[in-house]
């Protein structure tokens, strides 16, 4: 039977539609300007940092006073105003993307307003010398640019809001870490759990238009660098299995603790910090401050530079620093200010390979230090594949690539015994108290009643604040 006739009707059809042509440039357009929006937070971010590292160098106690007077201006700005900018940004495009949350909130969640006051606050934490990342808050920055192309979309169009938001939260990704790869990953893996076919199209073109426009602006750069890994045999296999069961340990751990922190678990430090949450954030703001005094600057910020310094040999994230590191971010993430958690959890990971090079012998530094990274970020997140593809598009070559994949999946197992994966935990709550909520009440990313604040590492709180320091 000939299908020609078929084929052609189709091929008029399509071609005769202005309509749908215009669907597609309006979504080409948004894609392009999630991309320019990512770039924007990237250069803020670097710029204001790069100013605060100068700073530090002239007057390093400053920062006593500096950093917890700022901090405690973004928390109290975000729960005034923007309650659903706070922490990663990961969670709340996870809950929004969730069947059962009502489609009056998802805006509370997601949203071009958003956006902007994410790139904002993000770039104030990076001015505090605060623990976090940018590329939690580039999946937000872009999802709130790729559903805003909705409104525009004619009525009839099969692009919906759930292939906007997953495309933009892909192109965050991928745009942030110069990393095609794993916005598709982070996609498949982290947002959806799957790929629709009808989705997959629209997250591919906003994967390559954000990243083209990321690319032109930097460079085909990693955000750490290039991980030059010599070539390695069988006295890889010990250590490595070290390096993925200890970074597995530390990152369960450190995902449990921040569920514990973020999702209200009883505590006297968590009633003073729903009592006093602007006070709070100071004190938490001081405590960075300090460990960044004891460490010579080493935990302020994402922590990319300390990285790229260990793998130019010049510099270690010791142990005891490493630690402080962590302890950094967890207290950043308490205080419900807005940033994400992927790049400092790299440099934990970095560190925490660093560290075991040091026993296993110097020329294993760059393959131990590349999978502390994948095995720390797997565990963390327990998103072992996109956590394995970030690190694999560093390194220079592809002879650890099975490292990699074998480091990040026993890492994310290991976790898995510990406690329940960060990003879906959270944005289980955040959904829960959406729906417990009646319509009239805003949903707030910080903290409330008897809890704390819903994510900095990544998420936020769902319920009204109670003290005078939060009202919105």
């Amino acid at each position: 039977m000939n299908r020609e006739p078929d084929f052609l009707e189709n091929l008029r059809a399509e071609l005769s539609s202005g309509r749908i042509w215009l669907d597609r440039a309006i979504v080409l357009a948004y894609a392009a300007a999630a991309g320019l929006f990512v770039v924007a937070l990237s250069l803020s971010t670097t710029w204001v940092f790069d100013r605060f590292q100068q700073g530090f160098e002239r007057w390093p106690w400053a920062v006593l006073v500096w950093t917890p007077a700022v901090t405690a201006g973004i928390a109290w700005a975000t729960r005034r105003w923007f309650p659903g900018a706070s922490g990663s940004g990961i969670p709340q495009v996870k809950a929004a993307l969730d069947p059962a949350m009502p489609p009056e909130r998802r805006w509370l969640m997601v949203s071009l307003r958003l956006t902007v006051a994410k790139i904002g606050l993000a770039v104030a934490g990076f001015a505090a010398g605060l623990s976090i990342g940018r590329e939690g808050p580039a999946v937000q920055v872009a999802a709130g640019v790729m559903q805003h192309a909705r409104r525009w979309l004619s009525p009839a169009t099969t692009i919906d809001a759930r292939a906007l938001l997953l495309a933009g939260g892909a192109a965050g990704i991928a745009a942030a870490f110069n990393a095609p790869l794993a916005g598709v990953l982070f996609a498949i893996e982290e947002l959806a759990g799957q790929l629709e076919s009808r989705a997959s199209g629209l997250i591919i073109t906003a994967i390559v238009l954000a990243g083209l426009v990321a690319v032109s602006v930097f460079g085909n750069l990693s955000y750490f660098g290039v991980i030059k890994v010599p070539r390695t045999g069988w006295e890889l296999l010990a250590p490595g299995l070290l390096v993925a069961l200890a970074s597995g340990a530390a990152g369960g751990i450190f995902s449990r603790l921040f569920v514990a922190s973020l999702t209200g678990a009883p505590g006297r430090l968590n009633r003073w910090r729903a009592r006093w949450p602007i006070r709070f954030a100071a004190a938490g703001g001081l405590a960075v401050a300090i460990i960044g005094l004891a460490t010579g600057g080493v935990t302020f910020g994402a922590g990319s530079e300390a990285v790229k310094r260990m793998l130019a040999g010049h510099d270690e994230l010791t142990p005891l620093y490493t630690l402080l590191k962590f302890i950094a971010t967890w207290i950043t993430a308490w205080c419900g200010v807005p940033g994400g958690l992927f790049a400092p959890a790299l440099s934990i990971g970095a560190g925490i390979g660093d560290a075991i090079a040091q026993l296993a012998g110097p020329t294993l530094g760059p393959a131990l230090i590349a999978l502390g990274m994948a095995g720390f970020l797997a565990a963390v997140t327990q998103a072992p594949l996109t956590a394995f593809i970030i690190v694999m598009e560093m390194v220079d070559g592809h002879s650890m690539v099975l490292s990699l994949m074998a480091c990040a999946m026993l890492a994310s197992l290991v976790s898995r015994m510990i406690g329940r994966p960060l990003y879906e935990t959270l944005s289980q709550y955040l959904v829960a108290n959406a729906i417990s909520k009646p319509a009239t009440e805003s949903i707030s990313v910080s903290e409330s009643s008897a809890s704390t604040s819903h994510d900095s590492a990544h998420a936020g709180h769902v319920q009204p604040p109670r003290s005078n320091e939060a009202q919105p």
